[in-house]
């Protein structure tokens, strides 16, 4: 492997298929001459390359140029970027020259090649931090600062051009000579002719189908560059009746990988169930906008409620709206943005981007599209007609309707492939933020076909008017009810003495003002959290520590004018919430349980899995045809020169090459498994000489299957092990989750009659709950609060929010309680399940790892003045309300 490859691969945090496209330029590389090719040297090279790329058939330019065929949303830019870090930094080529297919990707481009911006593809590359490239553009190359001077400095220099084709296409129609091409007063010739000389120029175009035809490509073919390197979704042409494959394809990476590899959203289909569809056709659009709209509601939510779980930088998504033509795309605007449309809450919040728009009304459509991505863009519409069809690159596409029927594989993956890259480059497990959604209705079936014809794109369908059409979501925030409480007391008392005494503060110690030293106190108590109970802030010491950095963070305007009201302000503040603290939280210590010492390994006793070997004694050869490629195979038996004396050998030999397997210490388990493997061929082949055919070719695959059984039982224990209190109690962060608007809030005591809907209520009415709101994931869980608001000896409870509280069990899983409970005596962990699944094996593996921590957080609270932890695990089908906490512990204490 090329150390090279490697070392850029790991700056730029390539993906598996941008490291690929680099190792198999890095081949070519060290195999193909590079520079200016004779037609016959040019065939030469071609020769050469197809015995190693067999898709390579012809470089289709009068240069040597190929094609790496990356699906969208896999990072084609970033590619492009390393494609020069490494033709720079191992064939020191410093002149590259790259063509975007529209303005829009052009200014897109120059951004990301701009040192200092946040996609800057170079990030992390040390020889072109040293020597930063010089960006050329088709606005500045006639100044002059492309040409490189000759001297004794800036020789090392790269440049990199960047043109939009676009602009020479439309700059030769009539057979006029393009711009570039002309006489340039400040270098004495055309700066085309300045590039054509140069004798290490590499030509990089992006979404290359767009224009491979074009006169402007025609032209800029007479460059003749040593390298062309293409890049595009879609290795192809679309004509009126037929679809014309790129023959210099020399990586593909298709779409339908990119979804499987999680590296982009996932497509799915919207419709409404039994939905026919009317015959006037704008009755149909306002339906199909009207739930697109209702779905972009929903996602918009998700998103912000994901983001502020995640302390991640919010992202608001938009919806894009295919029209049919530009006149309907002005009526959907004027539509979309009146009163009849959602009470006119789209006002302001769409565009329409066309052909036909010109001069400033382009120029301003396009700047809104490039900041459509930032959360404080006002946009949350695009309607476009043919102008998106690629290389558009954003993030917060989420919702597509398309009012056009596509017509082509190329329509229907571009337009999908517009919103298919990831906001935070990953996909995140929430389904509503990994997922693209196509309102469809009338054309379901056609878009499915289109886009699954050969390979799978669309899988799943949203279904609107079960979920999604009964009522759109909102996020709910819902801080510790401490914080209120706070408020209140300090406004009832502090505040009010303040202003009695000096009426001018009135306006200086407000609510507000209270909320802000309540987040300085939080922010010093967090750093306090190692202290072993939260007991320990009210001494006197701690006390006087917090006070005074609070005071010295603490900012007020008319702080100046009141200074000693302000100390007196803060005080107060401080004192009251460590007094309400000890009343309004649960201390819950951060425990580390680590091994320290040697460890003792080995694999557990058990009985081999053969329930799916069936294998057949082997002929001569065995054919093998791939039903997807066609690709065949031809499998030889292969002989040994001896026979194992006892069948299981075959195997147990095999096994005993194996790193994590020492015959000495497993032989009993090895000759257990793979007898047992002998007696289950024995049972169905019809002699010993079948099943030592078995053995003998399959002993490989045979050993292999073992082999991953025996790590499935695979176990290390520690000698001993360290326990570290890391903090003693953690600070109550404020949590979010999304509802239903048309629900409300709903009375914690009130039945749910639809239960399979309990998810989507906020319950609310609590007296003992350190959070004023809470949510249920069953309807058992709903009654458990009951009895935890009805039980007398519970003093406070709460259901952590996701990541609020971690206990970690197997291969670092996570385990999240469903309740935290502390009644007088003790402080419960309660987790509610399905009888069915009480004795599941990964219900009893966190079981075991929640009791081992309570047995250590009682050990620790016990040391200092608190109480013990116990662990329930209460069936769903004994949650009554005339239930209590002790009687449950009575029936379901996890020992």
């Amino acid at each position: 492997m090329n150390c090279n490859v490697n070392n850029i691969s790991a700056r730029l945090s390539l993906r598996k298929p941008q490291k690929e496209s680099l190792e198999i330029l890095s081949d070519i590389l060290e195999r193909m001459a590079l520079g200016k090719q004779s037609a016959e040297s040019l065939k030469n090279e071609l020769i050469k390359l197809k015995k190693l790329y067999p898709s390579v058939t012809d470089f289709e330019r009068d240069f040597p140029s190929l094609c790496f065929a990356l699906a969208t949303g896999v990072g084609k830019t970033r590619l492009m970027g390393a494609f020069i870090a490494y033709l720079y930094i191992t064939k020191r080529m410093k002149n590259f020259f790259v063509l975007a297919p529209n303005l829009t990707i052009y200014n897109k481009l120059i951004q990301d090649f701009t040192p200092h911006t946040p996609k800057y593809v170079f990030k992390g590359i040390s020889e072109l931090a040293i020597n930063q490239p010089r960006i050329i553009t088709g606005d500045n190359y006639e100044e002059g600062i492309g040409v490189r001077k000759q001297s004794l400095f800036g020789e090392d220099e790269i440049h990199i051009n960047i043109f939009n084709i676009s602009k020479i296409n439309s700059e030769v129609r009539g057979g006029k000579s393009p711009r570039i091409k002309r006489l340039s007063e400040y270098i004495g010739q055309s700066y085309f002719e300045y590039l054509a000389s140069l004798p290490d120029l590499v030509l990089l175009m992006d979404e290359s189908h767009r224009y491979r035809a074009s006169a402007g490509v025609k032209v800029l073919n007479e460059l003749n560059p040593v390298l062309g390197i293409e890049l595009t979704a879609t290795p192809q042409i679309e004509t009126s009746n037929k679809t014309i494959p790129f023959n210099n394809v020399i990586y593909s990476y298709p779409l339908y990988k990119a979804m499987e590899d999680g590296f982009v959203k996932e497509p799915a289909v919207a419709t409404r169930p039994d939905f026919t569809p009317p015959k006037d056709v704008e009755e149909l659009e306002k339906i199909k906008l009207e739930d697109g709209i209702l779905v972009h509601e929903e996602t918009k939510v998700e998103l912000e409620v994901y983001a502020k779980q995640n302390h991640l930088q919010p992202v608001k998504p938009f919806v894009l709206i295919v029209a049919q033509d530009t006149k309907h795309a002005e009526e959907l605007s004027i539509f979309l943005q009146s009163d009849e449309f959602f009470n006119g809450s789209y006002k302001g919040k769409v565009i329409t981007v066309h052909s036909n728009q010109r001069g400033e009304e382009k120029d301003e459509t396009i700047q809104e599209l490039m900041a459509l991505e930032d959360p404080n863009s006002e946009t949350e519409i695009v309607i476009h007609v043919n102008m998106l069809k690629e290389g558009w690159d954003v993030t917060n596409l989420y919702t597509i309707i398309p009012l056009r029927a596509a017509n082509s594989k190329t329509l229907v993956e571009q337009s999908i492939g517009r919103g298919l890259r990831l906001p935070y480059g990953k996909r995140t497990g929430v389904k509503t933020v990994d997922r693209l959604t196509i309102i469809a209705h009338d054309k379901f079936q056609e878009i499915v076909d289109e886009a699954n014809n050969p390979n799978s794109i669309i899988r799943t369908g949203v279904i609107i008017g079960k979920d999604v059409a009964k009522g759109q979501r909102k996020a709910v925030t819902s801080p510790p009810v401490l914080e209120d409480l706070i408020v209140n007391e300090v406004e009832e008392t502090t505040i009010k003495k303040i202003t009695e005494l000096n009426p001018e503060t009135k306006e200086t110690f407000t609510p507000v003002e209270i909320k802000k030293v309540i987040n300085l106190i939080q922010t010093k108590i967090q750093s306090l959290e190692h202290l072993p109970s939260s007991k320990k802030l009210n001494e006197k010491q701690v006390k006087k520590q917090i006070i005074v950095d609070v005071q010295s963070k603490y900012k007020n305007k008319q702080l100046h004018l009141f200074p000693e009201e302000a100390q007196e302000f803060v005080t107060e503040v401080v004192e009251t919430y460590l007094k309400k603290n000890i009343q309004h939280s649960i201390d819950i210590p951060r425990i580390l349980v680590q091994p320290v010492g040697g460890f003792s390994w080995g694999y557990k006793d058990f009985n081999l899995n053969v329930s799916r070997i069936n294998l057949q004694p082997v002929g001569e050869k065995i054919l093998i045809q791939h039903l997807r490629t066609h690709e065949r195979e031809t499998l030889q038996r292969i002989y040994q020169n001896y026979e194992e004396e006892r069948l299981e050998d075959y195997i147990v030999n095999e096994l005993i090459e194996y790193s994590d397997i020492s015959y000495d210490e497993h032989v009993d388990l090895l000759y257990k498994l793979t007898g047992q493997l002998v007696c289950h061929l024995q049972s169905y082949l019809p002699d010993e000489s079948a099943v030592r055919n078995v053995l003998q070719y399959n002993r490989v695959r045979l050993a292999e299957l073992i082999h991953l059984q025996m790590k499935e039982n695979y176990y290390e224990l520690a000698t001993a092990y360290e326990v570290t209190i890391s903090k003693g109690f953690e600070t109550l962060k404020t949590v979010h989750y999304t509802t239903m608007i048309d629900n409300g809030e709903r009375q914690f005591r009130e039945p749910v009659e639809d239960k399979s809907h309990i998810k989507s209520y906020v319950f609310s009415g609590f007296l003992k709950c350190l959070y004023r709101t809470q949510k249920f994931d069953s309807d058992s869980e709903r009654r458990y609060a009951i009895i935890c608001e009805s039980d007398d000896t519970v003093e406070k409870w709460f259901k952590p929010a996701l990541g609020q509280f971690k206990i970690y069990y197997g291969h670092s899983e996570t385990y999240n309680p469903d309740f935290i409970v502390e009644t007088k005596t003790k402080k419960y962990i309660c987790e509610i399940k399905k009888k069915d699944d009480i004795n599941d094996k990964v219900v009893q593996e966190k079981a075991k790892a929640v009791q081992n921590w309570c047995s250590h957080a009682t050990e620790h609270e016990l040391k200092h003045g608190g109480k013990e932890w116990i662990y329930l695990l209460i069936p769903h089908n004994d949650i009554n309300e005339n239930m209590t906490v002790e009687g449950l512990t009575a029936r379901y204490r996890y020992n």
